[in-house]
C-alpha cells in the first residue's frame, strides 16, 4: 500500500483555501492543522476533549495529555503544541458553543441531535474530502502526520526527539514516515569535501 502523500506548500495552501469555503470552516481548519502542525493521528484528534486542551483558567495548553484509549498502541502520550497552533485553537474556541469540560473539541453537525463528537472514521472522511475538493491526489488523513514527521527530519531534529513527538516506540516506524527527495540526496552527497 502506498504511503500518504506529503503536501507541498502550494497544496497545503490550496487545502486551506478549500477549507475556508466550507460550511464548518473553523472546525475543519483545526482538525486539518492538528494533523499537520502537531502530527496527531485522526483518532487522536477525534478523541480530543476540552479538558485535554484547556487549562483551569480557560487558556489553551502547550501540551495535550492523551490517555491510552485516545491513542494507537494502547499507550498514552503527550502532544506538544506550537504557538501558531495554540493561537489557532484559541481563536476557534471563541466562536465555538460553550460545552461541558469533557465535551469533544470538535463538534459534528449532529451535535444538536445528541451525538456531539466525531468518530475517527468520520473525521478521516472529512479530511479526505478536503483533499479531494482541493484536487490533491494521493493525500489521505495520514498526510499531515507524515508531513509533520518529514518536516522535523528535514530541519535536522534528532530522530529520538521525532520518535517522542510522534509517539513511536520503534525507530523503524518513524523512519518509514520520513520522505526523502532526489534533491535531498543530491545535497547530501555534495556535503562530501575530502
Amino acid at each position: 500500500m502506498a504511503q500518504a502523500k506529503i503536501l507541498s506548500e502550494q497544496e497545503f495552501k490550496r487545502a486551506l483555501a478549500v477549507i475556508a469555503k466550507r460550511r464548518h470552516a473553523d472546525r475543519d481548519r483545526i482538525a486539518f492543522l492538528l494533523t499537520h502542525w502537531a502530527g496527531m493521528r485522526v483518532c487522536e484528534v477525534a478523541a480530543l476533549t476540552l479538558d485535554r486542551v484547556l487549562g483551569p483558567d480557560g487558556t489553551v495548553l502547550d501540551e495535550f495529555m492523551l490517555d491510552t484509549d485516545q491513542t494507537k498502541g494502547s499507550r498514552g502520550r503527550t502532544v506538544l503544541i506550537n504557538n501558531r497552533l495554540k493561537r489557532e485553537i484559541g481563536i476557534f474556541l471563541k466562536s465555538r458553543p460553550v460545552c461541558a469540560s469533557n465535551a469533544p473539541l470538535l463538534l459534528s453537525q449532529k451535535a444538536k441531535k445528541g451525538s456531539q463528537g466525531f468518530s475517527a472514521n468520520t473525521l478521516c472522511q472529512l479530511i479526505n474530502s478536503i483533499y479531494r475538493e482541493a484536487g490533491i491526489i494521493g493525500a489521505t488523513s495520514h498526510s499531515g502526520r507524515r508531513g509533520f514527521i518529514t518536516e522535523l527530519a528535514n530541519h535536522s531534529v534528532g530522530i529520538k526527539v521525532i520518535m517522542e513527538l510522534a509517539g513511536h516506540r520503534q525507530l523503524g516506524t518513524t523512519q518509514r514516515y520520513i520522505n526523502v527527495t532526489p534533491e535531498q540526496k543530491r545535497q547530501a552527497v555534495e556535503l562530501i569535501i575530502g
